[in-house]
């Protein structure tokens, strides 16, 4: 595992000189609200036990020199000069983050960065935003940046947005940054209100790698952001022209202005509104210890990505019929963009060993594939 004394060693082997500050930061899976942050709504994330860590040291001039230790690779550029690389897909998160910072209008000078994790990468688990949130982490210890944590978040946004190109929202930036292990983070993703929940206590969340590496494809994920404005736009015109976004429809809302949709955007519009329902009263749920009820939650959530958002995929979905054939998993659901990556399991602490033993096996079983289990709470 990659600590900090790891990662300075590794900033000291790549540059020769000693880092002057170190940050981290860590993934993330979502208990449920997916899909829902880029419509202003709400979701439900908690930070896995896995980090990303960056350390930083000052060197002269205006040169950027990046360090990727995981994939033996470097990168190089001049501040204000940061253009997007095809050849070197990993570079654009740090460059992004570089580039939100200096949008923002805050001084950055030459620096020597070295990044190393332990995140799983292409699992849905968010390891983008954990290096994004790391790096800007690291930067605005080295520079003295006066940003606070729901700033810190927004800057990782803005590098996925505006540098990576990929529309997302905020959850696995602000997970990252305020996120609390044991604690599940209620997000309200327009209002940047937020606040801390315990996880049901004698249970389980854990989540199983497809083996499918999720590819978040911008055309994919950016199909689905146009797809809720033009929902939202009918909604406006059916007579609802306070509608902004879909976190401000209701159900009644969007059944009165079907009509104006094809069933296509129907569908997804129908996913965004339920799963916002189902984010509150999982909130409730736990509130409340009642573990049975937001498992019934999951379920319901997978099955409204599966068939009305379509970003599941026959792998998610071989995981989620494995966990609920089980008989003691209380939900299951896919956890992130979807396309592939991971499912998130809600199980009591007292089947763990069986899940671990089991559910991989019946997955084997259906798919030919090897799943990898992640002990998410407790570690």
């Amino acid at each position: 595992m990659t600590d900090e004394a790891e990662i300075r060693r590794v900033f000291r082997a790549a540059f020769g000189s000693e880092s002057e500050a170190v940050a981290s930061a860590p993934g993330r899976v979502n208990i449920i609200g997916e899909h829902t942050d880029y419509n202003g709504g709400y979701v439900l994330p908690t930070p896995i036990g896995t980090l990303i860590w960056v350390a930083v040291g000052r060197r002269k001039g205006d040169r950027v020199r990046i360090h990727a230790h995981d994939y033996r690779d470097g990168y190089e550029f001049e501040l204000g000069k940061q253009a997007y690389s095809r050849e070197r897909l990993w570079a654009n998160y740090p460059m992004g983050v570089v580039d939100a910072i200096l949008r923002k209008g805050l001084r950055l000078g030459g620096v020597d960065v070295a990044i190393k994790g332990d995140v799983p990468q292409g699992a849905g688990l968010s390891s983008s935003a954990a290096l994004e949130v790391s790096i800007a982490r690291a930067l605005s210890a080295l520079f003295k940046l006066e940003v606070d944590p729901v700033e810190l978040a927004y800057i990782g946004k803005a590098a996925e947005n505006g540098f990576v190109g990929i529309q997302s929202g905020v959850m696995d930036q602000f997970c990252a940054s305020l996120g609390v292990p044991g604690r599940a983070l209620l997000i309200d993703c327009r209002s940047n209100e937020h606040r801390l929940l315990l996880l049901p206590p004698g249970y389980a969340l854990v989540a199983v790698h497809t083996g499918l590496e999720r590819k978040v494809e911008s055309t994919a994920y950016n199909e689905r952001v146009a797809q809720c404005r033009e929902g939202v736009e009918a909604i406006r015109v059916a007579g609802n022209p306070l509608v902004r976004e879909l976190r401000d429809a209701t159900p009644k809302m969007l059944e009165e202005a079907r009509s104006r949709m094809s069933e296509v955007i129907y569908r997804r519009c129908r996913h965004v509104v339920t799963e916002n329902v189902r984010v509150m009263e999982a909130k409730t749920s736990l509130e409340a210890g009642d573990a049975a009820k937001l498992g019934a939650l999951m379920w319901e959530s997978h099955r409204s990505l599966r068939d009305d958002y379509e970003v599941s995929c026959p792998e998610l979905n071989a995981l989620v019929d494995a966990a609920r054939e089980s008989g003691y998993v209380l939900g299951a659901r896919l956890t992130g963009a979807g396309f592939g990556g991971c499912t998130i399991n809600l199980l009591p602490e007292g089947h763990l060993d069986d899940f671990v033993n089991e559910v991989p096996r019946a997955y084997r079983g259906l798919t030919g594939l090897e799943a990898k289990v992640y002990r998410v709470w407790p570690k």
